[in-house]
């Protein structure tokens, strides 16, 4: 199966799958970054990622095929131009069909490195999310952060009362083995083009999902 959902000129969008780091670590390992090397499609040089998502979250990710593209996409990506929408299930739910979280987060210490919390001093953060569908003890939501902060998604669920399903620092989720986290990037909307329509583009919903989705609702589509 082809893990590229759209290409052009500027830039890739691929369904980066669950589990798997963008970045090389210190231990090696596996890595999306060592497989750009085959996305050149006949240029001189690897796509560059655009922006991260975390290890455990699957779905749309943007990457430049040149240095300009790459700079334009990161200044879209640091100015909120970019449409981004998660699809989640949460534990428990909102009562609210639609909302949103204003919640300013920061560093939780720095032993943790990346972990944040729920900081009136940090810096701002904030999220609206919808409802598509609920279940015996869990909610489908749309997920749309407005601003980019580490980790955002999984502190504003958790710190509002509905964990992410399978969330293993916020959540929870075990820390190893099934469940995965189950947050997935369902959609990404580009404004690369002046002149043109933003590409949008949507990521399948991954098979760790599947049957939490289903309990809530979701036709497969």
């Amino acid at each position: 199966m082809s893990r590229v959902l759209h290409r052009d000129g500027l830039m890739l969008v691929i369904n980066k799958p669950a589990g798997l780091p963008v970045h090389r670590g210190p231990k090696g390992g596996p890595n999306l970054e060592d497989s750009f090397d085959a996305l050149r499609f006949g240029l001189p040089r690897p796509p560059v990622l655009a922006h991260r998502l975390d290890k455990d979250t699957s779905g749309c990710l943007v990457l430049g095929r040149h240095r300009k593209a790459t700079a334009s996409l990161g200044l879209l990506f640091k100015h909120g131009k970019i449409g981004k929408t998660y699809w989640t299930v949460v534990e428990g739910g909102p009562a609210e069909d639609e909302g949103t979280i204003d919640m300013p987060l920061g560093r939780l210490n720095a032993e943790r490195g990346w972990w944040q919390k729920p900081d009136p001093e940090g810096q701002k953060a904030i999220t609206n999310w919808k409802v598509m569908g609920r279940g015996e003890g869990v909610t489908w939501l749309a997920m749309e952060p407005v601003t980019g902060r580490t980790h955002q998604l999984r502190v504003h669920a958790a710190a509002t009362g509905w964990p992410i399903f399978g969330d293993n620092i916020y959540g929870n989720g075990p820390r190893f083995g099934e469940p995965r986290l189950h947050l997935h990037s369902r959609e990404i909307v580009v404004p690369i083009s002046r002149n043109k329509e933003p590409v949008r583009v949507v990521a399948p919903a991954p098979p760790h999902m599947h049957e939490k989705l289903r309990a809530c609702g979701w036709n497969g589509e």
